[in-house]
């Protein structure tokens, strides 16, 4: 009985040093590979194979510009606050080095001897469709390189939509206002006391 029972051990213990699942075999992907007649590891993709979220169906969305290829007048996606918080957080991050916070094209690296990029605030850019703003940041425009690769396509429609925010912010027609919204905007900021110097 006791031979019986350590015969079937030893047989376990046998059976479990097989790395079956570790020495399987398989193709190495840039490897050679006599399997198939090209003499490559790696297959070529199957024709019409798109990369996983890159299914570009949209145009609009994609590419910034109608069927005709002209740019679009309105953003392909509802404008929300959470959309301009995002084109906000993005544009201070992409765009600000050159464009400046306001986007009058006065930002650090300006300051430092990049060539200025055009204000947003002019008649041309105040009057472009915003879909020109989307295919400046993918494609690049004068000294402004593409901004593809660093910025997807959802948060360039982000700033598409955070820059037509700041050029109503300093083209804004108070005549709309109702009287409230004018006279609390016509109200005098009180004035804040300095503090003391921190020693």
């Amino acid at each position: 009985m006791v031979r019986g029972a350590a015969a079937v051990a030893i047989l376990v213990l046998v059976t479990g040093c097989r790395q079956d699942m570790h020495d399987q075999p398989r193709i190495k992907p840039l490897g050679a590979n006599s399997f198939f007649a090209d003499g490559q590891g790696a297959r070529p993709l199957p024709a019409g194979a798109v990369a996983r979220g890159d299914l570009r169906e949209n145009r609009e969305f994609w590419t910034g510009t109608n069927a005709d290829g002209v740019p679009l007048q309105a953003l392909p996606m509802p404008v929300s606050r959470e959309l301009l918080i995002r084109g906000r957080e993005r544009y201070g991050i992409f765009c600000s080095p050159c464009h400046g916070a306001t986007g009058e094209g006065t930002g650090m690296v300006v300051r430092r001897g990049y060539k200025a990029p055009s204000s947003y605030h002019i008649d041309r850019l105040r009057l472009a469709p915003v879909g020109y703003f989307f295919d400046v940041m993918t494609n690049g425009f004068g000294v402004m390189p593409s901004y593809a690769s660093q910025v997807p396509p959802a948060d360039r429609w982000a700033i598409a939509a955070y820059i037509r925010t700041l050029q109503l912010s300093q083209h804004f027609d108070a005549g709309v206002l109702l009287p409230e919204e004018r006279a609390r905007l016509d109200a005098p900021v009180p004035a804040v006391e300095p503090s003391a110097p921190a020693h």
